[in-house]
């Protein structure tokens, strides 16, 4: 059993620094004592190591090296350690260099003023301003460590990335030197001629010029700014796309799109977006919100197109809508509402064949509306149960101040009418056709409706007109489904995803955040507001012959 121990114990004993080769050597054991002085062309070997310099006090008895004058420290073909002074210690395996300290290693370069080698573990570090080079990468920070093996540099003050198309800056940063690979923990930037990018968690590959980003990151240009929970950035194409609590902000036309997941393609100009998907846009002081399972955004600045697809549904205050379909071009400023439209300004619900929204580009108000084809305009009667109708062919209304303020509706004109006194007791039910109808809104309500040419008008007793008679032909109220708040324009299967993403993200918040895993996430909404109240006006009715 002592035997056994004492073999292990000798097993373990460290080995000894072997002097190869040294032009001179000499004993001073007044000015060094316990030391042998080698002068020229020394060259040290300590256990897969080889030390060599122009000078060296070697301390047999410590095992120990202290070398002068051209300093080089080579293991293997992995790592080259140059300096003008060093030490180092073959019973625990460290070394120590200063002195315009350079550290090779076959794809980078270290420069520092103070290099300590860890050969037990494999680690180079260092507490003095440092600079790597590796090919196009050059990174600066004030300490250090590099793990040998893993060619990994890890970076934890003050880290500045430079590489000809972008500079990236971090307190802590992983550095692979074979891959090119980095890690991002903690606040950082990347910042280059076309964008600044911002995240606490992230990945990059500084050879593939691609990346993924984790954690209240953002990616920022000159007109939009892209949020999201995870981003993935392609460089070379200048692709991103995003997934949880995505937020595209368009800075110069004040827009904002907001979704689960998104696409863009910034050479291209062009976004897509989906999952819960709603883009607002600032109009007249009001943000106008559009829904759609699917939104595709393209065009430059002034020539932006907003297109929506599959139940959209988009709303403002006092006007709101539905349509299978929309495009929006900015440079005209035309909407059309396309497929099945419908649209409600303030209690009146509208509908037709085509329907298209006109703006101006100078005031950057809404101007005016065209329907063509089957339009057909009904209102609740304020005080009872009937409805106000107006039919005809077409429809071309004017706007003032964000409001629908006139409307003419031409051919085959039909109207049904409950008509008030001031009093808003009801004094008749009138029926009328004509060729033409003015109205004329006030407050959102019909203060003056004018009939022309071809004029033929009845008026009845509520009692003397038939329940039967009371509605024209093709009559359908929508009211159940009518778009009250900015909350409304998502359907219920939209609500349901978004209540089952909210709880998976939940559940993934408690996990770590891991570079290169794409999650799925959800948005916060405001709560919802209460609708816009209307007021009721008496009617003047006129006719014209």
């Amino acid at each position: 059993m002592l035997i056994g121990s004492f073999q292990g114990v000798l097993a373990q004993a460290p080995k000894k620094i072997i002097v190869e080769n040294s032009d001179f050597s000499d004993v001073n054991e007044v000015e060094i004592p316990g030391a042998l002085l080698l002068t020229g062309n020394v060259k040290i070997n300590h256990d897969g190591v080889v030390l060599t310099c122009n000078k060296a006090y070697f301390f047999q008895k410590e095992n120990y090296i202290k070398a002068f004058g051209n300093v080089q420290l080579v293991q293997g073909d992995t790592l080259f350690l140059n300096s003008k002074y060093a030490e180092y210690s073959g019973n625990v395996k460290k070394a120590f260099a200063t002195g315009n300290a350079i550290m090779t290693s076959p794809d980078a370069t270290l420069q520092t003023d103070t290099i300590n080698f860890d050969r037990n573990v494999q680690e180079v570090f260092y507490n003095t301003k440092g600079t790597i080079v590796n090919k196009d990468n050059t990174l600066v920070s004030k300490s250090g460590r590099y793990y040998v093996a893993q060619k990994k540099f890890q970076f934890l003050t003050e880290v500045v990335l430079t590489n000809p198309k972008y500079v990236m800056k971090s307190n802590h940063l992983d550095y692979y030197s074979n891959s090119g690979h980095s890690y991002l923990f903690g606040p950082s930037t990347i910042t280059s001629k076309t964008n600044y990018i911002y995240t606490e968690n992230g990945f990059y590959d500084t050879k593939k010029n691609m990346a993924h980003f984790l954690r209240k990151s953002y990616i920022k240009y000159d007109d939009r700014r892209i949020e999201g929970d995870s981003l993935f950035y392609n460089r070379n194409t200048e692709f991103a796309s995003a997934t949880r609590n995505v937020k595209i902000t368009d800075s110069i036309n004040k827009g904002i799109v907001k979704g689960h997941y998104a696409e863009l393609y910034k050479l291209k100009d062009s976004m897509f977006v989906t999952k819960r998907a709603v883009a607002i846009n600032l109009v007249e002081k009001d943000s106008v919100y559009i829904h759609g399972k699917k939104l595709l955004v393209t065009g430059k600045e002034g020539e932006r197109i907003i297109r929506a697809f599959n139940n959209v549904r988009f709303y403002k205050i006092d006007m709101s809508g539905k349509c299978d379909s929309l495009h929006s071009n900015s440079k005209i400023a035309l909407t059309k509402l396309i497929g099945n439209p419908i649209l409600w300004n303030a209690e009146s619900q509208i509908t037709g064949t085509i329907m298209h929204l006109i703006g101006d580009n100078n005031t950057r108000k809404i101007d005016s509306l065209k329907v063509l084809g089957n339009t057909f305009i009904i209102s609740k009667d304020t005080l009872g149960t009937g409805y106000n109708q107006v039919k005809g062919l077409n429809l071309f209304g004017k706007f003032r101040d964000g409001k629908l303020h006139e409307i003419d509706v031409i051919k085959n004109t039909e109207v049904i009418y409950y008509a008030r006194n001031k009093e808003n007791e009801l004094v008749s039910i009138d029926k009328s056709v004509s060729s033409k109808i003015n109205l004329i809104l006030e407050n959102n309500a019909v203060n003056t409706l004018t009939l022309f040419k071809n004029v033929q008008s009845d008026s009845y007793p509520e009692e003397e007109l038939p329940e039967q008679d009371r509605k024209l032909k093709g009559f359908i109220w929508r009211g159940d489904e009518r778009i009250r708040t900015k909350d409304d324009i998502f359907p219920p299967e939209e609500n349901e995803l978004n209540d089952k993403l909210v709880k998976e993200g939940k559940a993934e918040d408690a996990k770590p955040n891991v570079p290169m895993k794409v999650r799925k996430e959800t948005l916060n909404y405001d709560k919802k507001k209460p609708a816009a109240k209307t007021n009721t006006t008496t009617t003047k009715t006129k006719a014209k012959k």
